[in-house]
């Protein structure tokens, strides 16, 4: 049976050689007044606990890195954001330290917002010769934030710690309606919620489908290693 497990439970004689490293990243950021701050970086932990489970050869999965760059939500009490340039720095350190005694590393994101730091950090990490590579937690169709789809997950994942009967819909235009927008000027002058979808609907029985698609397209971009320039895994299609 391969080896793999929890990094943080794990004792230094029992890591293995050149093992596979999935590091999740969330944020700790605002996600309207029913769902919990760390909803990403719990998200993202579940993904990477259920791919290495599935996963061929030795495999780990890293302490979750909780903070991002969730300065789109800074208007909120509560949040708590790095930022780019920080959030790129982290990435390379863990990289570079990680690489000292690990295989592939693997960065699971469960925040949009994050996608530029991964990006331009894991560009140059690649140059370096690093093995590494990102992916994200997104769902097809899903809407953006704190939504039916987020709602489910968490229903799934932890369904004590939501708070459905504060749920309120927010703004329901496509994310790439609201982008510019956001960016502009930040989730609360498009939604005083915090909500970017509707949660409305939401299950458990949903947020688990939606858990397993999800770990059943990582484990298929991990296996087949196909890396672009920003050190993005492509996405593959299911045969």
């Amino acid at each position: 049976m391969a080896e793999r497990g929890a990094l943080g439970d794990s004792v230094w004689p029992a890591v293995p050689t050149g093992a596979l490293v999935l590091v999740p990243v969330g944020s700790t950021e605002q996600h309207g007044p029913h769902l919990p701050f760390d909803t990403d970086t719990r998200v993202a932990h579940a993904v990477a606990r259920r791919t290495a489970d599935v996963l061929p050869g030795p495999s780990l999965v890293a302490p979750p890195l909780a903070y991002g760059a969730s300065g789109e939500h800074a208007d909120f009490p509560g949040t708590v954001s790095m930022g780019h340039e920080a959030l790129r720095a982290v990435l390379v350190e863990l990289t570079r330290s990680l690489s000292l005694w690990a295989g592939r590393v693997v960065f699971v994101n469960g925040h949009g917002g994050n996608t530029a730091a991964l990006d331009t950090a894991l560009g140059l990490l690649r140059t370096e010769g690093h093995d590494v590579a990102w992916t994200g937690c997104g769902t097809p169709g899903g809407d953006a934030h704190a939504g039916r789809t987020e709602t489910s997950l968490m229903l799934h994942l932890a369904p004590e710690r939501v708070r459905l009967d504060a749920a309120v819909a927010g703004d329901t235009r496509p994310l790439t309606v609201l982008l510019p927008e956001l960016v502009a000027h930040g989730v609360r002058a498009v939604s005083p919620s915090g909500v970017l979808g509707d949660p409305t609907g939401a299950s458990a029985e949903e947020g688990c489908r939606v858990l397993d698609a999800t770990v059943s397209t990582t484990v298929r971009r991990i296996t087949a290693w196909a890396v672009d320039g920003r050190g993005r895994l492509a996405a593959v299609e299911r045969r």
